[in-house]
């Protein structure tokens, strides 16, 4: 529903060629969302703009044959089920290797291709609970939190356009593996380092904060949120001396990062009464010219409206006959070029192009 589309979706913003597989009733996104534009389901919108539909029956005789048609000129196939699934389907490397002995094959699955786990299900949400997000994520009081998006799928995505692509520079065709629980547990990085070398928990911290930098977190404000992120000791400098806290400066418990590190608690707890004194804009247009990170806590809506995401190009039209499609932009850009953004393919829509009409 979002992992492998997603995947799509990068690969065709970066100039690809996507053809989207569906099956006769088509994807599953294409009635998720409530909300339409034009004829198309907003959610499946997001996710497959600029893409070619083809419907194949893959579990028939003619289906698998048209399957080997297109694998036969493609650099690479993306499949987004269970191993089991992609097999029966004939989705592997050793399956299609007699069309294009260079193809890609790329599988992006919950626990990977092989093994006692590989058959059981998988959403971003369990993913998400097994590994150890959501035990790290919210605040310690809380109940274990989900991330505010689909954390796992997006970055499973990019693992997999990321593999196809250094398959494909490469040269040589084969099978390349990439499973949501590996993608989630690398990113756990320095966080599972502590533990498995100095045998330090993972664990929550209240207001976002950091594990080892202080102070980097969100503090209230007098009418809203901030999120400083401290680094080191010249901006710590910068930052006593616009807020009037000299004398923090001079305090051992507060002066350098590693004793505001030992100190977390009593330096917290100053900074927090301090922050509450003024609003949230007045401290980032206080801070942030010092070069000191800085930020108001903005919903998704003022991001989507703000010079930023205007001067990124981050919020796009799609072409949509009588309405008016919006998209985000695409992450990547190339200097001198611009992407052309195409409409979501509508059920079926390149079937005869790319296909023909025989069965």
């Amino acid at each position: 529903m979002l992992a492998g589309p997603y995947c799509g979706l990068l690969l065709a913003d970066l100039g690809a060629e996507v053809i989207k597989i569906e099956p006769p009733d088509g994807d599953i996104a294409r009635r998720v969302s409530p909300h339409s534009v034009g004829p198309h389901n907003a959610y499946f919108a997001s996710l497959n703009r600029s893409k070619k539909s083809v419907v194949i029956d893959l579990a028939s005789d003619a289906g698998r044959a048209q399957l080997g048609r297109l694998a036969a000129s493609a650099h690479a196939l993306v499949t987004n089920l269970r191993p089991s699934a992609i097999r029966k389907l004939g989705l592997t490397y050793a399956a299609l290797k007699s069309f294009n002995p260079k193809l890609v094959c790329v599988a992006l699955t919950g626990y990977g291709l092989d093994g006692e786990h590989a058959e059981r299900p998988a959403y971003d949400y369990v993913i998400q609970a097994i590994t150890g997000v959501m035990s790290i994520t919210g605040d310690p009081d809380a109940p274990p939190t989900k991330t505010g998006y689909s954390a796992v799928d997006n970055s499973a995505g990019i693992m997999a356009a990321m593999g196809l692509l250094a398959k494909i520079v490469e040269g040589q065709g084969g099978q390349v593996d990439v499973a949501m629980f590996d993608v989630m547990m690398s990113q756990l990085n320095y966080l599972a380092g502590a533990s498995l070398n100095a045998a330090e928990p993972a664990k929550r911290h209240a207001n976002s904060s950091h594990p080892y930098i202080v102070p980097a977190q969100l503090f209230r404000a007098s009418d809203g949120w901030v999120m400083l992120f401290i680094t080191h000791d010249e901006f710590w400098r910068k930052f006593c001396t616009e807020a009037g806290r000299d004398a923090w400066l001079a305090d051992e418990r507060f002066s350098t990062m590693a004793a505001r590190t030992r100190n977390r608690d009593v330096v917290l707890d100053a900074i927090a009464a301090l922050m509450a004194t003024d609003t949230a804009q007045r401290w980032v247009e206080r801070l942030a010219p010092l070069g000191i990170v800085v930020s108001c806590v903005e919903s998704l809506e003022h991001a989507l409206a703000s010079e930023l995401a205007a001067a990124r190009r981050m919020v796009v039209e799609l072409p949509c006959d009588g309405a008016r499609l919006r998209a985000v932009g695409a992450a990547v850009k190339f200097d001198g070029a611009q992407p052309a953004f195409g409409e979501p393919p509508l059920l079926g829509q390149h079937t005869t192009e790319l296909l023909g009409d025989a069965r």
